[in-house]
């Protein structure tokens, strides 16, 4: 088959996939075709199927090709710079979108909303990273941020710039979100007694720290888990026991 040839068959192709998702949605689409057409943004005058193919045999799952790095994906025979990119792309406009999606909403309500983002930004991460959401006197979402990366504990958060962040924002109560690149749920006594620290110092500036959530196979929440209400009872009796009561 000529060249011109090969890029005509890959051209329609493409514009069938193309016309299904315009007409059904992307409920009929295959992880592989997904792939096929995101990489076409790159190249548009390519056959992408088999690095799509390739991808997915190499990370096993959609979602681990999307969190893999770019270096990483540029070690699959086909796929380049372009490739890549168009990859990262989709992959941080996602992430935009459902953090501009929870903003305003209250958090109670949008529970849900939240997992979903915290999962797609920060599940796959090679390193941790603290995400501190920021609310309202009502729960409602004011802003996100990330607040420290790296291995995380007491002493390399800091947790008066949180409160200073949170006081900047005229927030009321916040929420904590961190990952363990491992995967696991379980919290560990760092992350026990980080949560503690920050619930003494939030009361302290009268603001409610109301859930710390671990992100990794799933999301794991301290309030869900009647955590954050252990903690309270704590924070209590240290604050009687400095009151001299």
């Amino acid at each position: 088959m000529h060249k011109k040839e090969w890029q005509d068959k890959g051209k329609g192709h493409r514009g069938r996939l193309r016309d299904r998702f315009l007409e059904k949605g992307l409920s009929t689409f295959s992880d592989t075709e997904i792939l096929e057409l995101l990489l076409s943004f790159g190249t548009p005058r390519s056959d992408c199927k088999e690095q799509a193919k390739s991808l997915l045999a190499k990370y096993r799952t959609f979602s681990k090709v999307l969190e893999a790095p770019i270096v990483s994906l540029q070690e699959v025979k086909g796929v380049g710079p372009k490739n890549s990119f168009a990859l990262h792309f989709v992959q941080a406009v996602a992430s935009h979108y459902l953090k501009e999606r929870i903003r305003g909403k209250r958090y109670l309500h949008s529970s849900s909303e939240v997992a979903d983002f915290l999962l797609h930004s920060m599940r796959g991460l090679k390193k941790e990273v603290l995400t501190v959401i920021f609310l309202d006197s009502s729960h409602a979402i004011i802003d996100s941020e990330i607040a420290s990366e790296g291995t995380l504990n007491v002493n390399t958060i800091y947790p008066r710039e949180i409160i200073k962040r949170a006081l900047e924002y005229h927030a009321a109560a916040i929420i904590i979100a961190h990952n363990h690149p491992s995967g696991s749920l379980q919290p560990s006594r760092q992350d026990i007694q980080l949560t503690k620290t920050l619930y003494l110092l939030c009361s302290c500036m009268q603001l409610q720290l109301l859930d710390h959530l671990i992100i990794g196979d799933g999301s794991y929440s301290f309030a869900d888990k009647g955590l954050m209400e252990n903690i309270k009872v704590e924070s209590q009796a240290a604050m009687r026991a400095l009151n001299g009561s």
